[in-house]
């Protein structure tokens, strides 16, 4: 077995050396040279700047962004885009382009990777981007693919947010609202909802439900690694075998699905919106003993 691997650590390193024997002439060792050279991200700055008209009703998505991604929301028709993009290098910063794109009634914010040498796609860093947005409040939200945290003013329309490594605050939302993937706390403000109800899967958190005070629904909670709290009156929480929970909110009505959940689930009543102008959107997600 120590003989295997020892052929197959010589047959590793003979090719990385063929590689760059073979490509020396074309200046890979050169670039290898410089993607050695930049150890720490910031050292180049590039910043984007729109402004677009969107019209009510409109759907913004956000989509492969490797840092933080802020919004605030406002009664307008505008949107005020603001990109600060950070790498240890200008080669490094244009590995990755963001493009800022209209259509109809959509705008949509992504990251696209730009063609590189061998070396480049193996060692090379492609920088970070810290997205700040302030949009009009009558829209819908859809995120997938975000490295850092997510913060959400209040909307009138739904939200659909995937992928996320950071925690997501959304100030309030209405119709309908899906939440999978997210390696991080999760505080979100419903103030109604539509047939299709609220999905929640796959969250390594704790979540916090700010309902509005007429909201009425009915939560079924299965595969939890956690306990679901209520701390509305009269909202009493049945627990069952194998992380199973549920409960009826009001007089009931549609269903807020959660499965899959690594934390607590906590109900509570809310008459004030919150808000996400400075950061904070909401309430962070209490963490309680298991």
């Amino acid at each position: 077995m120590k003989r295997i691997v020892i052929v197959l650590l010589l047959v590793l390193v003979a090719g990385v050396v063929g590689i760059v024997r073979s490509s020396s002439q074309s200046g890979t060792v050169e670039e290898l040279r410089n993607l050695v050279s930049h150890d720490s991200q910031g050292d180049v700055r590039e910043e984007i700047r729109r402004t677009v008209e969107l019209t009510p009703g409109s759907t913004v998505e956000i989509n492969g962004i490797n840092g933080a991604v802020k919004i605030e929301t406002s009664d307008s028709t505008t949107a005020e885009i603001y990109v600060e993009r950070k790498a240890s290098s200008a080669e490094a910063l244009q590995r990755r382009k963001i493009n800022v794109e209209t259509e109809g009634n959509l705008l949509r914010i992504s990251s696209e990777k730009v063609e590189s040498g061998l070396l480049a796609r193996l060692f090379g860093s492609s920088g970070s981007e810290n997205i700040s947005l302030k949009l009009p409040r009558q829209i819908s939200l859809r995120t997938k693919g975000v490295n850092g945290s997510v913060l959400v003013g209040e909307i009138t329309g739904s939200v659909d947010v995937r992928g996320v490594n950071g925690r997501v605050q959304i100030a309030g939302a209405s119709g309908t609202a899906d939440f999978k993937g997210i390696n991080g706390n999760v505080t979100v403000g419903l103030k109604e909802l539509e047939r299709a109800g609220v999905s929640i899967s796959g969250i390594n958190g704790n979540i916090e439900l700010n309902l509005g005070p007429s909201l009425n629904a009915d939560l079924d909670a299965n595969g939890m690694n956690g306990r679901v709290i209520s701390e509305i009156p009269g909202v009493n929480v049945e627990q069952y075998k194998h992380g199973k929970y549920s409960a009826v909110i009001g007089t009931g009505g549609n269903a807020i699905s959660v499965k899959g959940i690594n934390g607590n689930i906590r109900l509570t009543r809310t008459a004030t919106p919150v808000t996400a102008s400075t950061g904070e959107a909401g309430a962070t997600a209490k963490a309680d003993s298991k």
